[in-house]
């Protein structure tokens, strides 16, 4: 099964041993990964600040970067729920929109990917410690995904996997609403901390690197004792 990865910008910049990770797991389930080195953005940045042109550029050259592959697995909800849901509106009545349809269909989450095409939900991994889960918003809203990160973290060996109140509650991050609303994004944080907190967890899971970025640094900010680090990190440990 061939698969290409697309390494969204936070995992490339600040996490990139999160998509080592997640190449390590593809490879022991059988599937040839390959990479394009002139990959670049999906172009959400610019599609939520309400830059559509610009979106739609950077987004015309995700659909070139990713012509002819069977499927495009992402370390993120975020990324791939961004372009299911919005590359057909940026490229309506365009030459592109076929592409867009084309890539939609073959766009996959990495655990969903796991789960639904692999077909595996037992990776083998080893990992000791209690953990909860935080449903992001592009996974859990745009993506449907609720069960497969679940199924996937309950055959880890030596985790304890403990349910918070608040996990399918917005994290606060969502790019720059983070900027232009900092006392609520912040707010919202304090939330999520506090109900995973609540659970004796040792870890917050999550599918997106961009909520464990914000969530960590109110954590590192009022020392909490509690850590994020995603799926990926986990599935890969122990073997």
């Amino acid at each position: 099964m061939n698969v290409q990865l697309f390494i969204p910008c936070f995992v490339d910049q600040l996490y990139p041993e999160t998509g080592m990770n997640m190449v390590k797991i593809l490879e022991k389930l059988g599937c040839k990964v390959s990479f394009n080195t002139k990959q670049t953005c999906c172009g959400q940045p610019a599609f939520n600040a309400g830059y559509w042109d610009e979106a739609r550029a950077v987004a015309k050259k995700f659909l070139s970067d990713f012509e002819g592959v069977d499927y495009i697995v992402a370390p993120s909800g975020s990324c791939t729920g961004f372009s299911r849901n919005y590359y057909e509106r940026l490229f309506e009545n365009s030459p592109e929109h076929n592409d867009a349809q084309k890539v939609v269909k073959r766009m996959f989450e990495f655990t969903e990917f796991l789960i639904e095409v692999l077909k595996v939900d037992d990776i083998g991994a080893i990992f000791s410690g209690k953990a909860t889960y935080h449903d992001s918003c592009g996974a859990l809203r745009e993506c449907g995904i609720k069960l497969a990160p679940r199924k996937l973290l309950e055959k880890v060996k030596g985790l304890e996997i403990v349910e918070m109140k608040e996990a399918e509650t917005c994290c606060g991050f969502g790019g720059t609403f983070a900027v232009k609303f900092e006392s609520i994004s912040v707010g919202m944080a304090q939330t999520k901390v506090a109900s995973a907190l609540s659970t004796g967890a040792q870890y917050i899971i999550s599918t997106d690197v961009s909520c464990m970025m914000h969530i960590q640094a109110y954590i590192d900010k009022n020392q909490f004792p509690i850590q994020t680090i995603h799926i990926a990190d986990i599935l890969a440990s122990g073997w």
